[in-house]
């Protein structure tokens, strides 16, 4: 393992909450301020540098040889994805239905 190793995995993994908190528009500074829009693009910065700097390590082959990344992205992906479903889903009717009670 090297420094690129280690930025890597925290570029990748602190990408994740970031995603999370600025779809489901939870209050977390990031390095571009507060803010729903600010967290998705820090997020989106983390995962760039991330995925720049390991095709520059391992290139392109290294993404089907390395199922730990690999797996890690789908769940970096799966969030986003699906984030505002969950979202809707989940926050919006706990919140609607506390109004009504």
């Amino acid at each position: 393992m090297n420094i690129i190793d280690f930025l890597i995995g925290l570029t990748l993994i602190n990408a994740l909450p970031h995603f999370v908190l600025g779809v489901w528009k939870g209050r977390m500074l990031s390095g571009l301020g507060f803010g729903n829009k600010q967290n998705i693009l820090y997020g989106l910065i983390n995962f760039t540098i991330s995925i720049t700097l390991f095709l520059y390590k391992y290139g392109f082959e290294g993404l089907t040889e390395n199922g730990i990344y690999l797996g890690a992205l789908f769940v970096v992906v799966a969030y986003f994805v699906l984030g505002k479903l969950l979202y809707r889903q989940f926050h919006e009717k706990f919140y609607a239905e506390m109004d009504n009670a």
